[in-house]
């Protein structure tokens, strides 16, 4: 069933023009202006392709672009899908098997999180070396699962080690400050309680969100190599936690953006 709803997505997405493209990106929260850089974009809403979900979050703008950056066709996706939006582990991993159909051999992606390791400040940037998922599910936990991979996926090196290296060596050479470490996915959409961060910082994460981890098991899954970056919004110190700022957590990630973008433009001219 799914297999024919992916093929038609597929084909109205070709009839538009998205032929072979070679990297799929997803941006997250206040990280949509990488689109700027696509040159000749396509663009698909998702409202009009054949059973893709719909984008609800305000700051999240439902369009999948097509074009060349670095000299590469790519596939981007403004705007993604959430648990708290109310979809399941395969809407929000649909588009991910999407592009994967349409032919991308990489796959770039991006959030905005919560730093809950206080070495890491807003405005940080951490590339993500391993995830705990908190999520309470499985985007494979389905009938049929065996026609898309292997059931028992194998998560040993979830995000691609060759990419990691790049991308730490570009930040390098850019003189642009890139963390590493671990992210924890919660489902969300409140932020944590004081004692939560704790937990989470306990069990060994760096930051934590409430996307990703989903789209890198499905990744995972379709043996498709995958290098993901968090821009740090806030700092989420229990013994002083604040209350949450929305529009301040929006413009920390846009004033982050640029620096992200030229890593990812970077990267993709050396892959």
């Amino acid at each position: 069933m799914m297999k024919d709803e992916l093929l038609e997505s597929v084909a109205y997405l070709k009839n538009k023009g998205f032929e072979k493209p070679e990297i799929g990106i997803v941006l997250g929260t206040g990280l949509g202006k990488l689109v700027d850089s696509v040159e000749d974009p396509i663009e698909a809403h998702y409202n009009h392709i054949p059973f893709f979900p719909l984008a609800t979050v305000e700051f999240h703008s439902g369009k999948l672009v097509y074009g060349t950056i670095s000299g590469k066709k790519v596939v981007v996706m403004q705007g993604r899908f959430h648990l708290y939006e109310g979809y399941d582990f395969l809407d929000i991993t649909y588009p991910i098997r999407v592009m994967h159909m349409l032919g991308i051999s990489k796959l770039f992606i991006s959030n905005a999180a919560g730093a809950v390791n206080l070495d890491f400040k807003k405005g940080d940037m951490m590339l993500i070396e391993d995830h705990i998922n908190l999520q309470g599910g499985s985007p494979l936990a389905f009938k049929g699962v065996s026609e898309f991979g292997e059931r028992f996926a194998d998560m040993s090196e979830p995000y691609d080690l060759d990419m990691r290296n790049k991308l730490t060596a570009i930040a390098k050479d850019l003189n642009i400050s890139l963390k590493s470490g671990v992210y924890a996915s919660v489902v969300g959409p409140q932020l944590e309680t004081r004692a939560e961060y704790r937990m989470i910082k306990l069990i060994g994460a760096d930051a934590v969100g409430m996307s990703t981890v989903p789209e890198v098991i499905v990744a995972n899954h379709l043996s498709l190599p995958i290098v993901a970056v968090s821009v740090l919004t806030d700092e989420c110190d229990p013994d002083n936690l604040q209350p949450v700022d929305i529009a301040e957590i929006i413009s920390i990630a846009e004033k982050t953006e640029p620096k992200m973008v030229k890593l990812f433009q970077e990267l993709i001219k050396q892959l």
